[in-house]
């Protein structure tokens, strides 16, 4: 059955026309989905379309299921190639513009790490205190609806999902549906190996090193970088990716201090430093840690105890230390007013000289990136506050979870087709294949470990580069810059099957009132005409006009159709198909292989989203 908190929200945002028209299903599992030429829908679901994307975003839902299974799923831009990447998030308030955020933010992290793969999300609208028998059905009734996407989404783990639940995927779809799954799939284990944090460590090393290039710019004049013994560290947020932050400091630069921590439960301070291992240890065994590490640690000595302990985890932020991480599933740690309900404000803050964002707190959201504005132009402009964004730094996971499928699995490591869906089946036959499973995850994780040294110490360096070069410019917007360049170069070499809409189709023996409401119902000009599945005509709305204007009946549509169509063929360049719309000074045609109609390209969707990306990219 679908959620009630999402039936209810679909309810209120979209016409019941809508819900009854695009409402497609198959045994059982429904979808609804619209595309980047739904502008006036999508903005009912709070997304708002841009020249990026969202390419696809679907309400998925499984109505004959015993649970509640369903939720959303954003595939926001394929430039950087197919399929999308990005992690399922599961949260009961979660919403669609919630998912478009994080798929926005996975756009521009995969090509911030020059992936050849696109930017997607995914979101479970269920409980995070499930049993863990329901959760298991639920992960696995998601699985099933998202199967319909594999060719163009592949997820990860994400807030409420883990590596377990990517193999309960890889069960039910095949093993290359899924990144991060088990070592006994040859997965590269995310959350287990602490991909992110070692993007986010990574990053402080490059920035101690390069931030005196800063000191060219009126803030940073007074800059000073301490010496390791002297650096103080502040994580806000000690989850799977804070906790492992601070292990691997511990690893790389183990002189270093983290002096203080925050969870749910409250926040530890220590300016000497506090015990990393004793609490990264608590963490796996309790996952929430300042509470604990209170009551075992600090309650019986009370103020005499060096380590401080408050309920309020958000005083955190109040603290001084040379870097702030936060890690914390929050978009805003840092806010200009109360009303966007920050962490803090930034006339609160403590005194830092580094933020390196180990969370995910960019957003395409215009009112968002108004605040991010206000708070960068004080925090950064103002105060002089290196800033490194999140998706420059934390991009160690996708990184990771990309070598699933760039190191390949061997067709002999596939898992059977006849034994997907039944784990013990699957769970015999990965146990047959062990040793092989664990020397290509091996090989996966050197080569995650090898490319994200390399990204994210070159993507700082050419931050720092851009920021000193240019004294207006703020984090934000060079951060944006280095993502955005990197989609225009593969914008370039798009082809006409990586850009192409749906496009309606009808049997030839239809009537011409048939074709109009199907224009109607699908906002389009232009219906393909089959027989037999194959292209044989188009009907335009013009011909349709025409028709009408001349008082014809109820005849089949093969009496006004196009027959002899100009097609595009699915490698057909960006300059192929302008060129083709331009001689033959047309606005659409379809995209076709051997007869097979597989969708259309048309001169709007050309102007709107490609041809400035392509012109700066000349």
């Amino acid at each position: 059955m679908i959620p009630k908190e999402m039936e209810t929200f679909l309810k209120e945002r979209l016409p019941e026309a809508t819900l009854k028209t695009r409402l497609k299903k198959d045994k059982g599992r429904c979808y609804l989905e619209f595309s980047n030429v739904d502008e006036h829908l999508l903005s009912r679901l709070r997304i708002v379309v841009d020249k990026l994307g969202p390419h696809l975003v679907a309400c998925i839902w499984d109505e004959e299921s015993l649970l509640e299974i369903g939720g959303y799923l954003v595939v926001d831009n394929l430039s950087m190639g197919k399929p999308s990447m990005g992690g399922i998030r599961m949260l009961p308030d979660i919403l669609p513009s919630d998912i478009h955020n994080l798929a926005r933010g996975m756009t521009l992290k995969n090509a911030a790490a020059n992936l050849p793969y696109g930017g997607g999300k995914a979101g479970i609208v269920a409980d995070r205190d499930l049993s863990p028998e329901d959760h298991d059905e639920v992960i696995r009734g998601f699985a099933r609806l998202i199967n319909r996407y594999k060719d163009i989404y592949v997820p990860g783990p994400d807030v409420g999902t883990n590596d377990a639940d990517m193999k309960t995927i890889a069960i039910e779809n095949g093993l290359d549906s899924a990144v991060s799954k088990p070592a006994d799939m040859g997965g590269n284990r995310i959350d287990e190996l602490g991909a992110a944090a070692g993007g986010v460590v990574i990053a402080l090393q490059t920035l101690l090193e390069i931030m005196p290039r800063l000191r060219v710019l009126s803030q940073f004049a007074n800059l000073e970088i301490p010496e390791i013994s002297d650096l103080k560290i502040l994580i806000q947020g000690f989850g799977a990716v804070g906790a492992h932050v601070a292990r691997i400091l511990k690893e790389r630069i183990s002189e270093s201090k983290v002096i203080g921590i925050s969870d749910l439960e409250g926040y530890l301070y220590n300016e000497s430093g506090l015990p990393t291992d004793d609490l990264f240890r608590l963490w796996q065994e309790n996952r929430l840690v300042t509470n604990k590490y209170f009551q075992k640690n600090i309650i019986s000595e009370g103020y005499k105890h060096p380590t401080k302990f408050s309920t309020n985890r958000n005083n955190l932020l109040l603290e001084n230390a040379f870097c702030l991480i936060p890690a914390a599933p929050v978009f805003n740690y840092l806010g200009v007013r109360l009303s966007e309900s920050p962490s803090t404000t930034v006339d609160r803050m403590g005194k830092w000289s580094l933020i390196v964002e180990g969370a995910n707190t960019y957003s395409p959201d215009p009112n968002r990136k108004a605040a991010r504005t206000r708070m960068e132009q004080i925090v950064y402009r103002e105060k002089g506050v290196m800033i490194a964004n999140d998706y420059l730094v934390n991009s160690g996971g996708v990184i990771f979870a990309a070598q699933e499928h760039i190191v390949k699995s061997p067709d002999h490591l596939q898992i059977p087709e006849r034994m997907l869906g039944d784990r013990k089946k699957v769970e015999k036959w990965l146990n047959n294949h062990s040793d092989e499973f664990v020397e290509l995850s091996k090989q996966r994780l050197r080569a995650g470990e090898e490319y994200r040294e390399d990204v994210i110490h070159h993507n700082m360096i050419e931050l720092v580069n851009l920021l000193a070069t240019n004294p207006d410019m703020l984090p934000s917007t060079a951060a944006e810059r280095i993502s955005i360049q990197r989609l225009t170069a593969k914008e370039s070499e798009r082809k006409a099957e990586d850009i192409m809409i749906p496009i309606p189709t009808i049997d030839v023996n239809r009537s011409i009132q048939d074709a109009a409401t199907l224009m109607i119902e699908n906002n389009s000009g232009i219906v393909a005409v089959l027989s037999s599945d194959r292209l044989v005509g188009v009907v335009t709305d013009w011909d349709i006009t025409k028709a009408t204007a001349e008082g014809v009946g109820v005849v089949n549509l093969e009496k006004i159709m196009t027959k002899e169509v100009i097609t595009a063929s699915p490698d057909f360049s960006l300059l192929d198909i302008v060129r083709e719309l331009e001689q033959y000074q047309i606005s659409a045609m379809p995209v076709v292989q051997e007869g097979k109609v597989l969708g259309m390209v048309n001169s709007d969707l050309i102007t709107q989203r490609y041809i400035l990306e392509y012109l700066q990219a000349l």
